[in-house]
């Protein structure tokens, strides 16, 4: 097979479509990182399956996957829960992320172009205005996209499949901080544009690392204020 023809091959998304248990672990996977559903929340597979319109198996198999992130815990004969949140798992998060992230934001800082670092202005001006309205909910996921575009644009989005599959509970703590630390994470992320545009990946990666870093000090916050979510 040549190289050419290697490009034309779609990825595996096209290929294959969203299973109806993909579709119900991502509502659920969501309201746990959210505190749609807190900790300490029951789950009952019927319930699910009634209120989304689907048959109890894939409600099972979205339950088990939750389950192995340790987002759930299922106990035969008795309620399944939402877990409480674990300082250990969102230590482990963060190391995970850091690295990850560290690496990308170095290479980005050499590969992006003006067009994607304008592109990155603009989702900011948008984080901005969420700021403004209290969009919590909206800034959560316009963070998500300004990490996840900086890995795409510098070719690296593999990386943020990575950083999503391991970065559920840091986002449970980092939601729950966006009340008090929203305008904060914003000029953090200022600050790591203006890295990218000076083309310094020693800078970028100390930014992020910074940015990332913080989670520490919102978790000694977050145990004072919301004793009651945590493990």
């Amino acid at each position: 097979m040549s190289p050419s023809s290697l490009k034309a091959l779609p990825s595996m998304d096209d290929l294959r479509p969203r299973t109806v248990t993909d579709q119900i672990f991502d509502v659920l996977y969501d309201r746990v990182v959210n505190l749609t559903l807190p900790p300490g929340t029951k789950l009952s597979e019927s319930e699910v399956a009634a209120q989304m319109n689907v048959s109890r198996q894939p409600v099972r198999d979205a339950f088990y996957r939750l389950s192995q992130l340790g987002f759930i815990q299922i106990r035969p004969q008795r309620a399944t829960t939402v877990t409480p949140i674990s300082q250990e798992a969102v230590s482990q998060a963060y190391f995970i992320r850091s690295a990850l992230e560290e690496q990308t934001i170095r290479h980005a800082a050499i590969s992006l172009t003006p067009a994607h670092l304008t592109d990155l202005n603009a989702l900011l001006d948008r984080q901005e205005a969420a700021i403004k309205t209290d969009s919590f909910s909206e800034f959560h996921a316009l963070d998500d996209q300004f990490h996840h575009d900086i890995c795409k644009a510098a070719g690296l989005e593999f990386v943020w499949a990575l950083v999503r599959e391991n970065k559920g509970h840091m986002d449970r703590v980092r939601y729950l901080s966006l009340s008090f630390g929203a305008e904060a994470a914003f000029s953090e992320h200022r600050t790591i544009i203006a890295t990218l545009q000076a083309r310094n990946p020693d800078a970028a990666a100390a930014a992020v690392r910074d940015h990332l870093g913080h989670i520490s000090d919102i978790l000694e916050r977050l145990r004072i204020d919301r004793p009651e979510v945590f493990a």
